[in-house]
């Protein structure tokens, strides 16, 4: 009996000594986030320019709003000829486009991204990456281990004698990035798998060409948004280093990415 006693005495000590620890998350320094991605559809009548420079300042993890930058300066600039294009804000707060010239880039140019903020520049340079068309798309009944599963199965015909480098959307944020090492200038088909149900569904499935370093950069990305989940490309509060850079102040550098991309697309409806 003194036993028992003495045990439920020393559980008693320790539930009224419990009190609560709060955890100091670590707050990073706050970074501009520049995502300035283009899709230029040339096979499309008529040609057809989507995208533009959307600005936001990187945020704590736990924080449920992303802050919008407005009131900057943001224009591109043809180096070959510096003819500039300027780029304002228009619809939503944050989203710069360029409304008074239509920006059309051309192969084997390269053009500069300019971003003044805060008394700060920040400069990217890409050049317009080319693409294949997408041959078909077919819905395949393979699954994977869960079983529930949607197979699509993309066609596709690599450019031979030509290093190339994919970016698939599969509409809903998903991603997959691609190189042809192993089926280049060939005839190629893989299958995809959506995850959720997708039956009766619109779907439309791009094929956006890509350098080698924003293939690099779009893979890290797309392992971090399938590790916490989410948009990949909606740049998380950390995220490898794109290819902007501060002029002003080096080490205040920025997140996110210039990338010009020729782009075709599929229109597709998944049935049951």
């Amino acid at each position: 009996m003194k036993k028992i006693i003495y045990l439920l005495a020393i559980f008693f000590i320790f539930l009224n000594c419990e009190d609560v620890i709060e955890v100091d998350t670590p707050i990073g320094t706050s970074r501009l986030v520049i995502d300035a991605s283009f899709e230029l559809y040339l096979n499309e009548t008529p040609i057809t320019m989507e995208g533009g420079v959307k600005l936001t300042l990187s945020a704590p993890f736990f924080d449920k709003e992303t802050p919008i930058v407005s009131n900057a300066t943001v224009f591109i600039t043809n180096l070959t000829d510096n003819s500039i294009i300027n780029f304002t804000e228009s619809g939503k707060t944050g989203y710069y486009t360029s409304n008074s010239i239509r920006f059309i880039p051309e192969f084997n140019t390269t053009y500069q991204l300019s971003v003044i903020y805060d008394n700060e520049t920040y400069l990217a340079t890409a050049q317009l990456i080319p693409t294949v068309p997408i041959d078909n798309v077919e819905q395949g009944d393979n699954t994977l281990l869960e079983g529930n599963e949607t197979e699509v199965v993309i066609y596709f015909t690599d450019k031979r004698n030509r290093d190339d480098f994919y970016l698939f959307d599969f509409d809903f944020s998903l991603f997959l990035a691609s190189e042809d090492r192993f089926y280049q200038g060939k005839t190629f088909n893989f299958s995809y798998f959506y995850k959720d149900m997708v039956n009766n569904r619109d779907v439309t499935i791009k094929i956006l060409g890509i350098d080698k370093r924003y293939y690099n950069y779009s893979n890290l990305l797309i392992e971090q948004s399938e590790q916490g989940g989410g948009n990949p490309f909606q740049t998380p509060p950390a995220v490898p280093r794109g290819n902007i850079i501060n002029t002003s102040n080096p080490s205040k550098y920025a997140l996110g990415y210039f990338n010009l991309s020729e782009a075709n697309r599929f229109e597709f409806t998944i049935k049951k």
